[in-house]
């Protein structure tokens, strides 16, 4: 376990952009902080982390959406988490909420990418059941990678026609109208992406968790208190048992707590 407490000295970096009494975390030390575990010999075995942000009350969202209870140092490591991955996974209801586009290429891991083999930016891979999706979005029409979308066997077949012209990728991963976690995981390691990101929303976090897919939680504290009736950062189905993670790294910026859980090994 490693626990880091930026912004302490002169000689301690500062996960965020802002000055202050320490320096700022290089992309390459936050890139080290959250690298992907060694995949071992063939490298296929996939890996999927979520990054969700909460506040002290357990709220995801205020009035439905994350950024206002974030920070400059949380899209820092938002960023960051980005660059390492092969994809990064995303509910629908969570593409039309944040206006979601596609990820950019940053010169700064341009470098990195390429030495592990990884496209310019990660794809973007859409879950969706009805396909009820804006194909005329950047996220669809112009994305460095194409965009992936991830459904089920009974999918609108004119949906999926319409998703394919609009040069998406679609890739069944259920039998019925939805997606079944556990084969999307393996729809997306098939295809070369095993550095899996997830950013929710909440309802997809839940059904990761619950199929026992999820590897990894980097969870940004948020000092605030929202109150309402916001929705906690995984809904959905419950498990019979809660499944413990244990503390892989803590970091800690003017009062939010970044921290990265794992599911504890052998």
């Amino acid at each position: 376990m490693r626990r880091l407490f930026p912004v302490t000295d002169e000689t301690t970096p500062s996960a965020s952009g802002r000055s202050g009494s320490g320096r700022e975390w290089s992309l390459a030390e936050l890139a080290a902080v959250y690298a992907y575990p060694d995949a071992g010999p063939g490298g296929g075995t996939p890996w999927l982390r979520g990054n969700m942000v909460s506040t002290l009350d357990g709220a995801a969202q205020h009035e439905g959406r994350s950024q206002p209870i974030s920070c400059a140092a949380d899209m820092r490591i938002f960023g960051t988490l980005r660059a390492l991955a092969d994809v990064v996974v995303v509910g629908a209801e969570t593409v039309r909420q944040e206006g979601y586009r596609p990820a950019r290429a940053r010169a700064e891991f341009a470098g990195a990418r390429a030495a592990a083999g990884q496209a310019p930016a990660p794809a973007v891979a859409v879950i969706s059941a009805s396909l009820d999706l804006d194909f005329g979005l950047p996220l669809f029409t112009s994305p460095v990678v194409p965009t992936l979308v991830l459904t089920g066997a009974a999918a609108p077949v004119d949906r999926v026609a319409q998703a394919e012209r609009s040069g998406a990728r679609v890739v069944i991963a259920g039998d019925g109208a939805g997606v079944d976690p556990a084969r999307a995981v393996a729809a997306l390691a098939g295809l070369g992406h095993t550095r899996l990101l997830t950013e929710g929303g909440p309802r997809l976090l839940g059904q990761l968790v619950a199929a026992g897919v999820l590897d990894e939680l980097c969870l940004t504290i948020s000092p605030m208190l929202t109150a309402g009736d916001a929705q906690r950062i995984a809904g959905g189905p419950s498990v019979e048992v809660p499944r413990r993670f244990e503390l892989a790294s803590l970091l800690e910026e003017d009062g939010f707590l970044f921290s990265r859980y794992r599911r504890p090994r052998g």
